[in-house]
């Protein structure tokens, strides 16, 4: 190898390593009334819920190198987060963690009103929503709350804004880091301001302390659960787009009139099976991440390709080999159809060029797509390596989907993964 070629392999890795490094740290056949999750109501009685939104929530304090990174803080200040929800419903609950954290974290208030871009809400929709009856709520570290129900009718595919505010100063080290959507940080009581000054250092792309939105209906449900790493978490697609493959899937299901099918994202940049950082890794979050969400009745795997990647380029020390990452898919798959969910497994997309590719690297990345193609146990295979790679080279992905990191899609190729997905499968 001459030293032109082994120094712009080491800048790749470097570059990539940095990007994950990033990611990390940023501020960090079955109906939705019976199996999976359940979609139970609360102690009130009320209709049965199922997750409309998720975000996987992580340690934002946690780092590569070991070196604990400072947790985001707030302090008179209101932070207002935008999601877009897959599920209509005639009312909703929201869910607060404080999953990572060493000590409480009072929200001292925290409201919901449909978004009408940007930070700006419909005020005629703004709702309070309680804890207990109360306006203010303490989150335990290493739990999460839910809300009380809230009278707000929501469509699917609907923006909502849900505000928080932080009355002194709090630290929040549970977070989701890519968030691939603007979240708006305001001085003072925000809660149910139109909208929120934007100044240069006032938005973030981040979730903090916000894993979910459940809503109600009375309708039969079906919850699809997308679970796996950057590629899932939508890493490179537009912000404020909602252009992540979860979402491209959402779009065609209601298209396709599944107006009761969700599509939820539990995906964590960087994340792995066998090691943490970015994020609990995926053998231990599965329960939490997947089989605890409301309603939950389907899931779709993609994870195993930082498994891979760490091994050969940045982490060499966690070295995994193909046979532990089939081992981890298949625990993930026993356990989610041991509570009646179905299961899809996607292969793992190519990737030569990226950063972290080796030729060792790829030969793990075969057994392991050999291995999915050829599971009987599963209830269908996403062969996502084959919709993505080049006519020209099946080991790189193709340059019309390559968001130019040879890793991950750009909106189009998140599109094509979306497109690769039977839908008669998940109605």
């Amino acid at each position: 190898m001459n030293q032109s070629t082994s120094d712009g392999k080491f800048s790749r890795r470097a570059t990539l390593f940095k990007t994950l490094t990033v990611a990390t740290v940023l501020a960090t056949g079955l109906w939705g009334c019976g199996g999976g999750g359940g979609s139970d109501g609360n102690a009130s009685g009320s209709l049965p819920l199922s997750a409309s939104w998720t975000a996987s929530m992580q340690d934002g304090t946690s780092s590569l190198n070991a070196t604990p990174v400072a947790a985001a803080t707030f302090n008179n200040e209101t932070v207002r987060q935008v999601v877009r929800l897959s599920l209509g419903g005639d009312s909703l609950r929201v869910k607060l963690s404080n999953l990572f954290g060493k000590a409480p974290i009072t929200f001292s208030g925290v409201r919901i009103a449909r978004s009408t871009g940007a930070s700006s809400i419909d005020t005629a929709s703004d709702r309070a929503v309680l804890f207990g009856g109360q306006n203010t709520v303490t989150v335990a570290p290493g739990t999460e709350v839910s809300s009380d129900d809230v009278a707000l009718s929501v469509s699917p595919l609907s923006n909502v804004a849900i505000s928080s505010y932080f009355s002194s100063l709090t630290s929040v080290p549970t977070v989701h880091s890519l968030g691939r959507q603007t979240a708006y940080v305001g001085a003072g009581n925000q809660l149910s301001a139109p909208s929120v000054p934007v100044t240069a250092t006032s938005t973030r792309q981040s979730y903090y302390g916000l894993t979910a939105v459940e809503t109600a209906s009375i309708e039969k449900t079906r919850v699809v659960v997308t679970f796996g790493d950057s590629i899932t978490d939508g890493f490179n697609s537009t912000v404020d787009a909602s252009k992540r493959y979860p979402n491209q899937l959402d779009d065609r299901l209601k298209a396709n009139g599944a107006a009761r099918t969700a599509v939820v994202n539990s995906g964590i940049s960087g994340n792995r099976w066998l090691n943490d950082v970015a994020g609990p890794n995926g053998n231990g979050r599965f329960e939490r991440d997947v089989l605890n969400t409301k309603g939950v009745t389907h899931t779709i795997i993609l994870l195993g390709i930082n498994d891979i990647g760490f091994s050969e380029a940045l982490v060499p020390a966690q070295a995994v080999s193909a046979d532990q990452i089939i081992n981890s898919i298949n625990t993930a798959v026993a356990k989610a159809k041991a509570r009646g969910i179905k299961v899809f497994v996607g292969t793992l997309l190519p990737y030569k060029g990226a950063g972290y590719y080796s030729v060792a690297g790829e030969a793990k990345r075969q057994a392991v797509n050999n291995w999915i193609r050829t599971n009987t146990q599963l209830d269908g295979v996403v062969d996502y390596d084959k919709t993505m790679q080049s006519a020209t080279d099946p080991l790189a992905m193709n340059p019309a989907y390559d968001s130019g990191d040879h890793l991950h899609p750009n909106d189009l190729g998140y599109g094509a993964m979306a497109a690769t997905v039977d839908l008669s499968k998940l109605q």
